[in-house]
């Protein structure tokens, strides 16, 4: 188990190489932060996108919540948080890239297959049922096809939440206007956490496949 004094430790470690060894780039970015590429990822904690893809810091622009999703553009009263996270990286940052990563084993897409969360109170599942049914839609041709049991429906059911968060994205007016004028590119990516392999959809074919 991960003790606070192991964070600490783990600072220390920070502190003396990698802050130091790259003491100039962080110079460079006490003026501000300019990453040319967006990552939504699950939180998990077996896939930590700066580690999966080697960066620097202020590379990339991350976020991460249940499942890697996107919800769809909506104007209703609420809190958006991975609304105002995509509006400020592409009105703001002004990213070119966005990169929608499911991975393998994932509890929320799990969840959303067998509806083990439905019915739940808020505080106890409840919050967790909510976010997943945005993959109510595409829940019905993975369980059709394949069940709501075993490795080969759950990962059925993490390639489509990649699909449609990337469906998603493309509801967004600025997204869209964005890619339609070849000033924004949008991926999907899966991370295997079996074998460590990253794969990269093709929408064309709708397969995912290993990346080179």
């Amino acid at each position: 188990m991960t003790e606070i004094s192991d964070l600490l430790d783990g600072y220390g470690r920070f502190r003396s190489s990698a802050w130091s060894e790259q003491r100039a780039r962080w110079r460079e970015l006490r003026e501000g932060q300019s990453p040319k590429t967006m990552v939504i990822s699950c939180s998990d904690s077996r896939v930590d996108p700066a580690q999966i893809f080697d960066v620097d810091p202020g590379q990339i622009f991350v976020v991460r919540n249940v499942a890697a999703m996107v919800p769809p553009f909506e104007t209703t009263p609420g809190y958006h948080g991975v609304s105002a996270a995509l509006e400020f990286a592409v009105q703001f940052l002004k990213v070119r890239k966005i990169v929608v990563m499911g991975h393998g084993m994932c509890g929320g897409c799990k969840a959303a297959l067998t509806g083990e969360m439905q019915g739940t109170e808020l505080g106890e599942g409840g919050f967790i049922a909510n976010w997943i049914s945005l993959l109510d839609e595409v829940r019905k041709p993975v369980v059709e096809a394949h069940g709501t049991e075993g490795r080969e429906a759950e990962k059925a059911m993490e390639l489509a939440a990649v699909k449609q968060s990337i469906a998603n994205l493309r509801t967004f007016p600025n997204v869209r206007e964005k890619e339609d004028g070849g000033e924004l590119s949008l991926y999907g990516a899966f991370f295997a956490i079996a074998d460590g392999v990253l794969h990269l959809l093709d929408e064309e074919t709708g397969e995912f496949t290993p990346a080179s």
